[in-house]
């Protein structure tokens, strides 16, 4: 099977600093903007208050269990917005995510990503929040 989004990294560009992909190409499905995600339970509860690792599986759980309601997965995924409130928090959110995308996506490459640093996020626990835009190709 074809996968839904296609990754690409054209030829005569800067290489890309980290895991990610300079662009994305959907072909025939509809695009799907995705909210940010947040470090929070079922139950609405915070997860991980000042532990970014938790927070990233609890955030990139909820991103999968919202991929997944509306019919799709990781794969479907174009693009992804990370915005920190901690730039420190940058080099393990590297680490965690060449440890799990292999786990989502298959082998490289993987979709683009901007990463931003804000003062705070919409509660201050939250120490990073993940948007996507996805294809339903």
């Amino acid at each position: 099977m074809a996968k839904p989004a296609e990754y690409l990294n054209p030829e005569g560009t800067a290489p890309a600093q980290g895991l990610y992909s300079h662009a994305g190409r959907a072909r025939g499905g509809d695009l799907v903007m995705i909210a940010g995600q947040l470090s929070v339970s079922r139950d609405g509860a915070i997860v991980g208050v000042n532990d970014f690792e938790a927070q990233f599986r609890q955030v990139f759980s909820n991103m999968k269990d919202v991929l997944t309601g509306i019919g799709l997965d990781f794969r479907h995924v174009m693009k992804f917005t990370t915005i920190f409130t901690r730039a420190e928090d940058i080099d393990l959110f590297m680490k965690l995510r060449e440890e799990t995308f292999p786990s989502f996506f298959g082998v490289q490459p993987y979709p683009p990503n901007t990463i931003l640093v804000v003062s705070r996020l919409v509660k201050p626990e939250f120490l990073f929040e993940l948007e996507a835009v996805a294809t339903s190709a």
